[in-house]
C-alpha cells in the first residue's frame, strides 16, 4: 500500500466557529502526517528520469526517498538492490521533479459583479478557500507555488499548516500585498477612487494593504524603511513591489529610483526575493538598476516592445523572468486570431458600406481599434519569445486566481488561470513560445526553484533535496502535452491521494452543498 495522506476534518454545526473548526481539523490531520513522516521510506524503480537540470534522460532509474529526502538516485545498474516500506514499479513511466508556479492567487482578493458577490458572501471562508486552491494545484502537479498577491492572514495561517504537516498541500510562499498599491479596490490596483466605497470594501482594501498601500509612495526613504520592516515582520516570504501602477493605461511610475533601492535592499536584508510588477519599459529599468530578482510578466507591456537593452540587462543580470504564457498561447491565440479576423472583416465591411468617418480618428478611437485587434497580445508574445531567445532564466507565472463562485456565475471563465490547469498550459505555452519540451520542464521546475530561493532543497532531482516529483505514464519530452498523464505525485515523500483533491470544495466546480463553512470531509 502507498503512503496516502487523507485529511480527516470536523463537523461543527455552529456557523461563527467556522474558523475555529478549520484550524482544529488542521490539528488532526496532523497527526496523521505527522506519523507518516516517522516512518517514511519509499523506492521507486524502472522509469525514465528527467531531473529537471536539462541533461539527457536516464533511462531504468531508481529514486530512494527516506524521510522525505532523496537519499539515492541513479541508473539501476549503479544502485545495490534497497528494500523499502514502499516500493513503486515504475517500468515503462517518466519521472519528473515536482513542478512549481511562481505567480498564483490563492485567495478572494477582489472583482466586480459577481466576483464581488462572492467575496462578501464567502469572506469568512478564507482560509478554506486558499486551502482548496492549493490543493487543485497540488492535484495537477504543482507542488510549490507563490502567491504574489491576496491577503496575507489566511494565506501565512495555510502556508504554516502545511509546512507543519497539519494538513496536505502544496509548498506555499505569499507576498500579501503589491507593496505601494491599495487593496483591490483602489486607485492603484483597480482605477477604483475611495469615495464611493461601501464599509467592507474599504475593510478589504486594509486587510490586503496590511500598512504597505498607497501611503507609501508619500514617504521618505527613512520612513519607508521603517514600513517595509514592519511589513517583513508579518512575515511574507517575499516582497513584490508596484514598480509602476497595475494596469498598462494609466502606468505611473510607482516608486523614485531610490525608493526601489529601499525596498530591495530590506527584502535582501531579510534574505527574500525582491520582485516587481511594472508595466512600461522605463518604470521596469528603473526595477532592474534596482537589483530586484524577479519581473512577474515581463513582456506585458502594454503595445511597446521591449528594448535591447533591457533584454540584455535581465539576461545578463540572471533576473527570473516569470511568464504569463497561458494567456497567450493555446486555446487563448486561437481566440485572438478569430476575434482579429472577425473584426478586420468588420471594419472592411464597414468602410465599403462608407459607416467609417472621414476625419482622422481620435486617440482613443486608436487604442479601441488597437484593443480590438488584439494589438497588446501579440506585441507580449513577440516580447516573450524576444526573452526566450536571448537565453533569460524564465519561469512560469500564470496569475491562476478564483473566478465567482458557481452558483453565482452566468458563464464559466476560461480554464486558462484555473488553479491547476492553469499552470500546466503555461508549461505547454512555453514550447509554443519556442521552448523544447526539456526547457520548459526546466523552466517551471529547477527555474522555479530559483525563483523561489529554494534550489538547493528541491526543483530537481538530486541527492539530499525533498522529495517533490511526479510520475507520468507517457513521456514529456517527446510531447510536453504529456505533463496532463500523470500516475503519481509525491510531495515531501508522500505519495497523494489526487483524487480526494480537493478535500472539501467551497468554490470548485463540484462544490458540496452545505450551509455549515466547517463541515469538511
Amino acid at each position: 500500500m502507498f503512503v496516502i495522506l487523507r485529511s480527516v476534518m470536523r463537523r461543527s454545526r455552529a456557523h461563527l466557529l467556522a474558523i475555529a473548526g478549520f484550524v482544529g481539523s488542521l490539528t488532526i490531520v496532523g497527526a496523521q502526517v505527522l506519523s507518516a513522516r516517522q516512518t517514511s521510506s519509499l523506492v521507486i524503480a524502472g522509469a525514465t528520469l528527467i531531473d529537471g537540470r536539462g541533461g539527457p534522460p536516464v533511462r531504468d532509474a531508481v529514486v530512494v526517498i527516506t524521510d522525505g529526502r532523496i537519499t539515492t538516485v541513479g541508473p539501476a545498474s549503479a544502485v545495490a538492490p534497497l528494500s523499502a516500506s514502499t516500493q513503486i514499479d515504475a517500468n515503462g513511466k517518466f519521472i519528473i521533479p515536482g513542478l512549481i508556479d511562481t505567480n498564483v492567487h490563492l485567495s478572494l482578493y477582489g472583482g466586480a459583479a459577481e466576483r464581488y458577490e462572492t467575496l462578501v458572501r464567502y469572506y469568512s471562508r478564507e482560509r478554506e478557500i486558499v486551502l482548496e486552491a492549493a490543493q487543485l494545484q497540488l492535484k495537477h502537479g504543482v507542488t510549490t507555488v507563490r502567491d504574489s498577491y491576496g491577503l496575507l492572514p489566511a494565506l501565512v495561517a495555510v502556508r504554516d499548516a502545511i509546512a507543519a504537516g497539519r494538513t496536505i498541500g502544496p509548498r506555499i510562499l505569499a507576498a500579501g500585498n503589491i507593496v505601494g498599491w491599495g487593496g483591490p479596490y483602489s486607485v492603484s490596483f483597480s482605477l477604483i477612487r475611495e469615495q464611493a466605497l461601501t464599509l467592507f470594501q474599504e475593510q478589504v482594501n486594509d486587510e490586503v494593504a496590511q500598512g504597505v498601500g498607497e501611503d507609501l509612495v508619500d514617504m521618505d526613504p527613512e520612513e519607508l524603511r521603517t514600513a517595509i520592516r514592519a511589513y517583513l515582520d508579518k512575515g511574507p516570504d517575499f516582497i513584490k513591489y508596484g514598480g509602476t501602477a497595475h494596469f498598462a493605461r494609466p502606468s505611473l511610475i510607482g516608486f523614485s529610483p531610490e525608493a526601489q533601492r529601499v525596498i530591495v535592499e530590506e527584502a535582501h536584508g531579510r534574505g527574500k526575493v525582491a520582485e516587481t510588477h511594472a508595466t512600461t519599459a522605463d518604470g521596469l529599468r528603473l526595477a532592474v538598476e534596482a537589483g530586484i530578482d524577479l519581473i512577474q510578466h515581463p513582456e506585458m507591456l502594454g503595445n511597446k516592445a521591449l528594448p535591447d537593452a533591457l533584454v540584455q540587462a535581465i539576461v545578463q543580470k540572471k533576473i527570473v523572468c516569470s511568464m504569463l504564457a497561458s494567456t497567450m498561447t493555446g486555446d487563448a491565440w486561437k481566440k485572438h486570431v478569430k476575434d482579429r479576423e472577425e473584426a478586420e472583416k468588420k471594419r472592411t465591411e464597414q468602410e465599403k458600406r462608407g459607416e467609417r468617418p472621414s476625419r482622422p480618428r481620435t486617440s482613443a478611437e486608436q487604442r479601441q481599434r488597437e484593443a480590438d485587434e488584439g494589438v497588446g497580445l501579440e506585441m507580449r508574445r513577440r516580447n516573450a519569445q524576444t526573452l526566450i531567445k536571448a537565453g533569460a532564466v524564465v519561469t512560469i507565472g500564470t496569475d491562476n486566481y478564483w473566478a465567482a463562485a458557481p452558483e453565482l456565475s452566468r458563464t464559466r471563465k476560461p480554464e486558462t488561470q484555473d488553479h491547476g490547469i492553469g499552470s500546466i498550459l503555461a508549461i505547454e505555452g512555453l514550447v509554443e513560445l519556442g521552448m523544447t519540451p526539456g526547457q520548459a520542464i526546466v523552466a517551471a521546475t529547477q527555474n522555479g526553484a530559483i525563483a523561489a530561493r529554494g534550489i538547493d532543497q528541491f526543483g530537481t532531482i538530486e541527492v539530499g533535496k525533498r522529495a517533490d516529483l511526479l510520475i507520468l505514464d507517457a513521456d514529456p519530452l517527446a510531447d510536453i502535452h504529456n505533463l496532463r498523464k500523470l500516475s503519481h505525485v509525491i510531495r515531501d515523500g508522500h505519495v497523494i491521494d489526487r483524487d480526494k483533491l480537493p478535500e472539501y470544495r467551497v468554490l470548485s466546480v463540484g462544490r458540496t452543498s452545505s450551509s455549515d463553512p466547517s463541515s469538511v470531509r
